[in-house]
């Protein structure tokens, strides 16, 4: 497979393909949860469930609980709009939530910020590799810590 490309969608153009995705899984796209996804995708780099709540309880002007914003973003997660970035215990908007693939992030250790590559035939080998030891892998996500070209 290799690497392939996406156009990816902004602004609201991300925001209406995320609720499209959500709604074709039957769910519904709730005031809140459009409220957690436009904050998520306004970041540039992976945000915590806190950084998210703070946000959100500024632009709403009431309070929302940080265990609120975990349950969407699980349910985000599950649904292909957003990933987790394990190693910042933070989220990441899917800038193309239509596909699934492997995920492959560069994360910087010193701004944080965290660059989603695509490399199906690395991802293949992972599984593959798995396979052969006995293990059925269910989604590889890698990421390579370090440091982005701006801070080096």
């Amino acid at each position: 497979m290799g690497r392939h490309h996406h156009l990816e969608p902004t602004g609201e153009s991300l925001a209406g393909a995320a609720q499209y995705m959500l709604e074709q899984q039957g769910e519904q796209w709730t005031d809140m949860r459009a409220a957690i996804f436009d904050v998520l995708a306004g970041f540039d780099k992976p945000a915590s469930a806190y950084d998210i709540a703070d946000l959100v309880s500024q632009n709403r002007g009431k309070r929302v609980a940080p265990n609120s914003v975990y349950r969407i973003l699980d349910l985000f997660v599950k649904s292909n709009l957003a990933t987790r970035v394990e190693s910042a215990n933070a989220y990441i908007a899917n800038a193309h939530p239509g596909c699934v693939h492997d995920c492959i992030f560069l994360v910087c250790g010193q701004c944080g910020e965290a660059t989603h590559i695509d490399d199906d035939t690395l991802t293949n080998m992972v599984r593959k590799m798995a396979r052969d030891h006995g293990f059925s892998p269910q989604r590889p996500v890698m990421e390579v810590l370090g440091l982005c070209a701006k801070c080096v």
